[in-house]
């Protein structure tokens, strides 16, 4: 299930690309698998088909995601290996200390809104448990 906030000032199709990158990042989209048609994705989200197209154009510019005429829009053999998760955190993480350096915060207040934030996230990690950090 795809979640779109149309309120942070964040493009959707920018939305769309980081939560398939998150998802072939983590396994579960693997080499091979099937994205959702542009039709049915756009559809779903009830966005205009052209916004979905985008974001699968810049998975493809990536090599994450391959066109086959005819066929749909499939993950690529190597797109694990280019997609590992740390590497997609690490790309976050820059761009979190990035924005927090130009709000004025230091480095503990940042820490203390990611942990906070983690501690309220519902989603579960990898062991299946929602994450507490100290």
């Amino acid at each position: 299930m795809f979640e779109l906030n149309r309120d942070r000032g964040n493009p959707v199709y920018l939305q769309i690309q980081a939560q398939l990158e998150r998802r072939i990042a983590s396994g579960t989209l693997a080499a091979g698998d099937a994205l959702p048609s542009v039709r049915a994705l756009a559809k779903q989200l009830r966005v205009n088909p052209n916004t979905v197209v985008r974001a699968y154009r810049e998975l493809e510019f990536s090599g994450l995601v391959e066109t086959r005429h005819g066929e749909g829009t499939f993950v690529t053999q190597d797109a694990g290996e280019q997609m590992q998760p740390e590497v997609l955190l690490a790309e976050r993480a820059a761009q979190l200390v990035n924005e927090a350096k130009e709000l004025g915060l230091t480095k503990e207040q940042a820490l203390s809104a990611v942990k906070s934030a983690w501690r309220k996230s519902s989603k579960p990690g990898k062991s299946g448990k929602s994450g507490k950090v100290a």
